[in-house]
């Protein structure tokens, strides 16, 4: 699985074994330590069912590959976003895990165009002593942009991506992206959209294979670049 893993933020070298961050007490959720992804895809899941719930709505995802060690508390990024194992049932191949979703976690996101069926992209923690074969993901979705490109260009795809000013202002030439939760690295930046090339290993192992023009993707900027941006301004005040 390695192998398959590597090239998915296309020309960067990549890494596999990915597991969670640090040792999770008994008791507390993984969520509770700020789990950290670092845009390897390991494999794309299946949802199962979206059902509304009193207080969230319920999403079942199929995973296989992130089945073994994936426990009730557990931390999981879908489509990059960061969501707790809340129950864990063995149904055929895998498991099924489900995951309870907030209104904002819900309007935020592009789960909320989700149905059964659907792909999604699966990544668990990074361990500490894990390869960073990306870069660093917290797995909170900063905006949501939509496609306005997305075709095949000789063996690879051009993918434009609408975004929002408060995601634009982090978007830089060659600077990396989270899409979907896969780390993406930046071909071409506009005042309101950026563009980036997918390798044909990228387009096969990730759910962006189902993406058509006009459809939704999460999108998280690059941390450090939100961090330069707050020490730069608090030593002008």
């Amino acid at each position: 699985m390695a192998a398959a893993r590597r090239g998915l933020a296309d020309e960067r070298p990549r890494g596999g074994g990915l597991r969670p961050l640090f040792a999770i007490s008994p008791g507390r959720p993984a969520a509770y330590y700020g789990a950290m992804f670092t845009g390897i895809v390991e494999e794309t899941g299946t949802v199962e069912q979206i059902r509304p719930a009193a207080k969230s709505i319920e999403l079942t995802v199929r995973t296989r590959v992130c089945a073994p060690g994936l426990k009730v508390g557990s931390s999981l990024a879908i489509n990059g976003c960061c969501l707790t194992v809340v129950k864990l049932t063995r149904r055929g191949p895998g498991k099924l895990a489900q995951f309870d979703l907030l209104k904002e976690t819900w309007q935020r996101t592009n789960l909320q165009f989700a149905r059964p069926g659907s792909q999604v992209n699966l990544e668990r923690p990074l361990r500490a002593d894990g390869n960073l074969g990306g870069h660093f993901v917290t797995g909170h979705i900063d905006g949501i942009g939509r496609i306005t490109r997305w075709e095949r260009v000789g063996q690879d795809h051009v993918l434009d991506i609408a975004a929002p000013p408060e995601v634009m202002r982090y978007v830089v030439f060659k600077g990396s992206m989270a899409v979907d939760g896969i780390s993406l690295t930046v071909a071409g930046v506009q005042k309101r959209a950026f563009r980036i090339w997918i390798i044909p290993h990228t387009y096969e192992v990730t759910a962006l294979r189902e993406r058509q023009v006009g459809d939704a993707v999460n999108l998280e900027a690059d941390l450090l670049g939100k961090y330069v941006e707050k020490f730069i301004a608090a030593r002008g005040r």
